[in-house]
Parts: structure tokens; C-alpha cells; sequence
């Protein structure tokens, strides 16, 4: 009877190893930067839907700095350091070459939830995967910003030609243009803004709202543009290959899931949310609003067709660049 009674503990003991080895919980480091804003809450989002889905037993764990450089996220997800990041494609081009594309100033006032289309359609395109998979690196979500715009410290413009000499930071499509006005292209870290326009080494700063609020660029300056429409910058959310491979089905139907949804949130906040109290805070400070005239506009449209021609030529030897940037005007016109 004792013989019995202990084959079934020990049957009982293994079936409950075996379960747990299937069942186990599963936890993934996530590199961002910064601080919790309006920029994250894509992945905020997405962690809070997966946990919720399975009952916690996939958490993601999200660092605000303490795994990796912003500028090195996508090394870390190269080598496994961590499961998912953030990045931002014009941090370093030579990398990702192919999403850059999406950076290209086409000239568009295109809404959020639009360009959040745009972008999940190109990280789909077998041009982009093989890319990316240079780093052992799956896109899982972009994260959708609107048109950049810029605040400066210097005197408000009044024609385009005041932009020579301007000291911007700003990602490559929009300094592509304001490059050939004169423009310097200025490279300061994120968190350095404000202090870097407060002592002079750089003149303005081209966001999206949200970091304009981060960085407090608007407490220090002077003017702000509010129909640039020279496009934004392309900064997703990658995952490590092997470790997305390597989740169990449920995990994986959990994550992979939840992205719409996260990012239909993210949408809904930022628009609701973080543009009102943007223009808010501009107009509390004071700001000189610059909104170009259709002369001007028609000038900074001539000026991107040539970026995007440059773009084309640049990269037409690494890929099939013609191909890629045809695909993606498609997408915009649509």
C-alpha cells in the first residue's frame, strides 16, 4: 500500500514538473529610453494586453535606460541581450537602410492612424524583413508619429532663405531639405535638447509633439512651425528572432495579438491627448507661430523631390531601392 501511495506521489510530483516546464512563465527584458511618455505607450500598452491574456505568465519587463544606449538597441537585440527595443532608424541608417525610406519628406499631412498603416505595410515588405534580419531582428510595431515640426530660439523666420546658417537637430529626411536651405544638421543626444538650445549648440529642434514636451524645447524658444509636413522619423519596436521563435504558441499568439490593439491605444492617446496639451504649451509660452505660405510650401515640395531622388540613387545598389520607395508612395497616396 505504501509502495502504491508513494508511485502515485512520485507520478503526481512529475506530472506537476511536466506542466510547469510547458506552462512555465515566461519573462522579456525590453529596452526604451527616456522616461514613460506618450512615445512608449505603444509598448506600455502591449505589455499590460499580454500579461492580462496570459494570466502573467508572459511578462515584459520594461527598462527605461538601464539595458542599453538608445543608439544601441538594435546591437543588443542582435547578440540577445534582450527580447525587444525601440529604436529610431536615422540614429544609425547604415543599419536599416531600408526603413529610412518611411523617413523620406514626401510632403503630406498624413493622420496618425494612417501612417501607423503605412508603416506596418513596409515592415512587412520582403526587402525590409532581409534587412533586418541582418540583426536577428523581427519588426513587431512601428510607432506612429505625426509630422515633424520644428521650435527654434533664433528669430522667427519669415522667408525660407533665414534658414541658413540654423543649427537643427532633426532626422535625415526633413534635414535633407532644410540641408539644401542651408540648414546645419546638428546631432545632440535626446536628453540633452533643451540644455543644448539653452548654451547655443544648437538652434532648434524638429519633433513630433510628444518629445517637444519631453525635451521642454518649447520653455527656450522663440518660434514654431506648424505646417512643415516634411515627414517624421521611423522608430519601431523590434524583437529578437530566436526569442519570438522560441515562445510557446500561447505566448506567441498573445504578443503578436495584442499589437493592434496597442497600437489603436496609442493612436487614440496621442491625438487626444498629447497634440492638444503641445499646442497648448506653445501658446502658454508665447511662441511665434511660422506657417508657410503656398509659395513657400511649393519650394519645400520641389526640395523633397529631389531628397527622395537622392534617397533612390544612394541606395540602389544595397537593394532595390526604386521598388521599395514605389511601394511605399503607394501606401501614402492611398
Amino acid at each position: 500500500m505504501k509502495r502504491a501511495t508513494k508511485m502515485a506521489m512520485s507520478a503526481l510530483l512529475l506530472a506537476s514538473f511536466t506542466a510547469g516546464d510547458i506552462y512555465a512563465a515566461t519573462e522579456w527584458n525590453v529596452s526604451l529610453w527616456g522616461k514613460r511618455r506618450a512615445f512608449t505607450e505603444n509598448v506600455e500598452k502591449l505589455a499590460e494586453l499580454v500579461a492580462a491574456k496570459t494570466n502573467g505568465d508572459f511578462k515584459l519587463n520594461i527598462s527605461y535606460g538601464g539595458l542599453s544606449k538608445a543608439r544601441e538597441n538594435l546591437d543588443g537585440i542582435s547578440i540577445g541581450a534582450f527580447e525587444m527595443a525601440q529604436f529610431c532608424s536615422f540614429y544609425h541608417t547604415a543599419k536599416n537602410p531600408t526603413i529610412t525610406v518611411t523617413e523620406l519628406p514626401f510632403s503630406r499631412d498624413v493622420s496618425l492612424g494612417h501612417i501607423a498603416e503605412i508603416y506596418t505595410e513596409v515592415f512587412k515588405h520582403p526587402i525590409v524583413i532581409n534587412d533586418l534580419a541582418r540583426w536577428n531582428a523581427t519588426l513587431l510595431m512601428p510607432t506612429p508619429m505625426p509630422q515633424y515640426n520644428i521650435v527654434s530660439k533664433s528669430d522667427p523666420i519669415t522667408k525660407l532663405s533665414d534658414f541658413q546658417g540654423l543649427r537643427v537637430r532633426g532626422p535625415g529626411g526633413i534635414m535633407g531639405v532644410l540641408g539644401k536651405l542651408g540648414a546645419v544638421k546638428t546631432g545632440v543626444p535626446f536628453s540633452e535638447v533643451r540644455q543644448s538650445m539653452d548654451s547655443g549648440v544648437i538652434d532648434a529642434a524638429s519633433f513630433a509633439p510628444h518629445a517637444h514636451l519631453a525635451t521642454n524645447s518649447y520653455k527656450v524658444g522663440k518660434w514654431a512651425t506648424t505646417n512643415l509636413n516634411l515627414g517624421s522619423a521611423n522608430c519601431p519596436v523590434v524583437v529578437n528572432t530566436d526569442a519570438l521563435q522560441a515562445l510557446a504558441p500561447a505566448h506567441r499568439e498573445a504578443l503578436l495579438g495584442s499589437v493592434d490593439e496597442a497600437l489603436a491605444f496609442y493612436v487614440k492617446n496621442y491625438e487626444e491627448n498629447t497634440t492638444a496639451r503641445y499646442q497648448a504649451a506653445i501658446a502658454e509660452e508665447g511662441l511665434t507661430l511660422v506657417t508657410f505660405t503656398p509659395e513657400q510650401t511649393a519650394e519645400l515640395k520641389a526640395l523633397a523631390e529631389s531628397v527622395r531622388k537622392e534617397w533612390i540613387e544612394s541606395y540602389s545598389k544595397e537593394f532595390d531601392a526604386q521598388q521599395l520607395f514605389d511601394f511605399t508612395v503607394g501606401l501614402f497616396e492611398q
